[in-house]
Order: structure tokens, then C-alpha cells, then sequence
């Protein structure tokens, strides 16, 4: 944690139908649904999370999504962070506290790939779903589909990838964990920044439009898991985009699919951890392959291709 940025906290996705999106992320992928608030969003978490949401679904015209949130320790370095953010030259917007059901203040701001992202200090804390604080069991037996532990990352397509990595390390404390280069170019294809010990909170693809959405990320505990997720997209007929395989970029063991809008997500477990010491893991273009497909090694245009 650098700069008082813990987490990624929240992710607000465009559906076309919230009906049919409800089914998907809460019965197939298996998030808890916990809210449905004045503006019809419906909210979502995975069970170990302890804040109330970290999935808002809104109903749209096209897919997509609006903003991410990361949350940081306190008000104090929340009014660090937006001064810091005016200072670098973002247009930021404060949010008041309840516009999201149960979410404090949020400092709204945009970024050279064209997202918008979000700092929040406060958010309720129901705790995690289906067990007790207080002598925990080791999982609730409710579970639906998929049973994701957490909303984990996302992954953003932009043009002006460079600047988005140099405002996220410089205001908010992201480090570098790894990337993908264009040695004859010197360019940056993509990027994965971390703001804890995970191999990445977000990442980014460069991309000739701004403020694209590829995927929305989601942890599972085991190999077994993600096996087990591929069985449930079979059975329930969900688009399979590709796997289950592995990353060569963090290592990660993965299924992609869409959910009925379009919107990409994943379910992944495994791969790499990153500290602060760490030099930063670079590809090379030349080898995209491999890095992002390790046991196939050849590049599925539509993987990259495919946004929202």
C-alpha cells in the first residue's frame, strides 16, 4: 500500500437488460446480490469481501463500463489524494456520500486512456457473507455458481497508455509489476500496475480509442475452480471466449466469458505476488503469444479485439 490506495474497491458496468444481467452475475457467476438501490442498480459482492459491494450494475443502451474505485485509508488522505489529482491536471468531481447506496464521498476523476476512476475512504462494512467474525466457519454453504471470493481487477483499453501509468505511480503510488514492450519501437503495449501485493490491481492494453473495457476480473481459490467454472459455462450455454488456460504475463490460471450484454469477465486463480523491491517482469511484443496464452503460444485476435 503506497500512498494510503488499499484496493480496488468497485466497479459500476453498463447492461443492456438488468434482468437477465442479475441472472448472470448472481446465479452463473455467483456473486451476492445485496441491494437494489432508488435508480434501479443492482449491487454485488463476493462472499469474503467485508466492504458492502464491489459490483454495480446499471442499465444502459450500450455495455461498458462507467467507473472503477479504489479505496484508501482515510478522509485525510482522500483530500490528500484529490488535490493531488487537481494538482496533476485531472478533471475531478466529488460525489457526494449515499450516491452509491452506502458508499461515503467519492473523489471522481478522468485519465488519459479516457476512464474514470474513483477514490472512497468510507463504505459500509457488513463484513463477509454467510459466516461470523467471531469463529468463522470455513465457507458458506449457499453458495450459487461460480463462487468468486472477490472482485479482483479489470483490464482497460486506451490510447494514451503512457500517461495513464504515469498518473496512477506518481498521484496514487501504483508500482509497475509488468509489461509488454515493442523493442524495435521502445513502445509499451500493455501495462500492469499493482497498488498491494498482488501481480496487478489494473492493467491496460494500448488501443487507438479511449476508455474501452475488456474485462472485469474475479478470484477463485483453486485450479479445480476454474475447471469447475468452465463445466457451468457448458451447462448453462454462457459465450465462452477463451480457456481454461494459463497466463504467461503473472502466471494467472483463467476462463474468460461474456456476461448477456457483451462485458467481458473472468474468473482466474494462482499467479504471481509483487513487493516493492520487485524489478519490473517485461515481454516482448514479439512474444504476446505466449504471454498471454503460455500453453497455446499463438495469439486469438478476438481476445484482443473484443471490447466494450
Amino acid at each position: 500500500m503506497r500512498k494510503g490506495v488499499m484496493r480496488p474497491g468497485h466497479v459500476q458496468l453498463r447492461v443492456l437488460d438488468m434482468e437477465e444481467a442479475i441472472v448472470h452475475y448472481r446465479d452463473r457467476l455467483g456473486l451476492i446480490e445485496v441491494n437494489r438501490d432508488s435508480q434501479n442498480r443492482a449491487y454485488f459482492k463476493g462472499w469474503t469481501e467485508i466492504d458492502s459491494f464491489s459490483v454495480v450494475l446499471r442499465e444502459a443502451d450500450e455495455p461498458g463500463m462507467d467507473f472503477m474505485g479504489f479505496k484508501v485509508t482515510t478522509p485525510d488522505v482522500l483530500a490528500e489524494r484529490k488535490q493531488e489529482l487537481i494538482e496533476y491536471g485531472c478533471n475531478v468531481e466529488v460525489i457526494p456520500a449515499g450516491e452509491l447506496d452506502g458508499c461515503g464521498e467519492r473523489v471522481r476523476f478522468d485519465s488519459p486512456t479516457g476512464h474514470y476512476f474513483e477514490l472512497y475512504a468510507e463504505k459500509d462494512q457488513p463484513g463477509k457473507w454467510g459466516i461470523s467474525a467471531k469463529n468463522p466457519d470455513a465457507w458458506p454453504e449457499d453458495l450459487k455458481g461460480m463462487k468468486p471470493t472477490r472482485f479482483d481487477h479489470c483490464l482497460l483499453y486506451g490510447d494514451d497508455l503512457d500517461g495513464t501509468v504515469d498518473l496512477l505511480q506518481k498521484v496514487l503510488g501504483f508500482q509497475l509489476s509488468e509489461q509488454v514492450v515493442d523493442q524495435e519501437s521502445n513502445t509499451r503495449v500493455a501495462a500492469f500496475l499493482t497498488i498491494s501485493t498482488k501481480a496487478h490491481d489494473i492493467a491496460f492494453v494500448r488501443h487507438p480509442e479511449k476508455g474501452k473495457f475488456h474485462h472485469a476480473s474475479f478470484w477463485l481459490d483453486t485450479w479445480e475452480d476454474v475447471l469447475r467454472a468452465a463445466d457451468l459455462i457448458s451447462m448453462h450455454d454462457i459465450p465462452l471466449d477463451i480457456g481454461p488456460t494459463r497466463h504467461g504475463l503473472t502466471h494467472g490460471q483463467t476462463i474468460y466469458f461474456f456476461d448477456p450484454s457483451g462485458n467481458r469477465n473472468e474468473v482466474f486463480c494462482g499467479g504471481d505476488y509483487t513487493y516493492p523491491d520487485h524489478p519490473v517482469v517485461t515481454w516482448d511484443a514479439d512474444q504476446i503469444g505466449k504471454a498471454i496464452f503460455y500453453h497455446d503460444r499463438v495469439l486469438n485476435e478476438a481476445f484482443l479485439g473484443v471490447v466494450t
